[in-house]
């Protein structure tokens, strides 16, 4: 339930899945979530390849999920990313009213980072004294 390396696995193709979606399927994002297609084009290009570029930093903690560089991936990425993404969706919906399907983002995205934080939590070692 807590392994490092399946939570950078399924992040990782989360991200991966979003991301090529963002940049290939613009068209069926739109329909999906019933929002016009982001004008310019290049707003979802660039966000296409901020989470490419995520979903290939999961690599390190799947490669090496104790590691001092895979833990501090995992907190970068997990609840601090994508906890301040889910709630940045859910502020978005409350305050400026955006798609309610929005939310799919703010849950998945939420789910992702207090899993993520259990697990960190979870595996903590003892400090050195």
């Amino acid at each position: 339930m807590f392994s490092l390396r399946l939570i950078a696995a399924v992040s990782g193709i989360y991200d991966a899945v979003v991301g090529v979606t963002m940049i290939l399927g613009r068209p069926l994002l739109a329909r999906v979530f019933d929002v016009p297609p982001p004008q310019p084009p290049i707003h979802a290009d660039l966000n296409g390849i901020f989470l490419l570029a995520v979903a290939v930093g999961y690599a390190i903690p799947y490669r090496e999920p104790e590691s001092a560089a895979g833990r501090a991936y995992l907190w970068a990425m997990g609840p601090l990313l994508k906890g301040a993404g889910a709630i940045a969706f859910l502020l978005d919906h409350v305050v400026r009213e955006s798609p309610r399907s929005f939310l799919l983002f703010a849950g998945s995205d939420g789910a992702l980072a207090l899993w993520t934080l259990a697990a960190l939590l979870s595996t903590r070692r003892p400090r050195r004294r």
